[in-house]
Parts: C-alpha cells; sequence; structure tokens
C-alpha cells in the first residue's frame, strides 16, 4: 500500500527488494548480495544502487540499506566508492558481526 512512485519510474516499473521491513516510522528497504569474482555485473550493480539510493532519498520514510560482500569487488573498487559517496548505508559481513545496525 505503500507509493514509492520516486523509484518505480513513475509507476512504469516495479521494484522487487531482497527485503522489506516496516515499523511505526520507517521503511526498510534492503538488498543483499555476494561477489566471489569480478567483471561487468560489479560495476553495473554498484551504479544502479547508486541511482536507486539517490531516489530512495527522496522519500523521508524510506532507508535503503545494501549488504555486500565478496572478493569480487577487489576489482571493482572505485564502482563500489562511488556508491558509497551517496549511501552511507552500505555494509558488509564483519559489520553485521559487530552490530552495526544496532549502532545505527
Amino acid at each position: 500500500g505503500s507509493k514509492f512512485s520516486a523509484i518505480s519510474n513513475q509507476g512504469k516499473i516495479e521494484k522487487c527488494f531482497d527485503f522489506v521491513i516496516k515499523t511505526d516510522k520507517q521503511i526498510y528497504v534492503i538488498e543483499t548480495n555476494f561477489y566471489s569474482s569480478g567483471g561487468l555485473k560489479l560495476n553495473e550493480t554498484a551504479r544502479s544502487y547508486k541511482t536507486l539510493a539517490q531516489e530512495v532519498a527522496t522519500i523521508n520514510w524510506v532507508i535503503f540499506i545494501w549488504f555486500t560482500e565478496g572478493c569480487g569487488w577487489n576489482s571493482a573498487r572505485h564502482n563500489l566508492e562511488e556508491t558509497f559517496d551517496v549511501l552511507n548505508t552500505v555494509y558488509n559481513i564483519q559489520e553485521l558481526k559487530n552490530d552495526v545496525l544496532k549502532k545505527a
């Protein structure tokens, strides 16, 4: 029942997130992935999630969280850094083990 036209191209496409958590005050939309090797997919993922983060940022009550991991990011480090510039809720497995979500 929530309106996400800012992240659905004005209702023309449907974005399915891996997880959605709804609280009384906030909706968290979550994407997860693991890359064991490099390649074009990582660059496209980083660009896509950068755009997605910018779109989600226009909706006050929605927070986009991205959990990603894998040595594949070694070859796509710069694209991942660009996404970090606009999305400060990118986490890896070690951060989850260190209870980063409890600290946020």
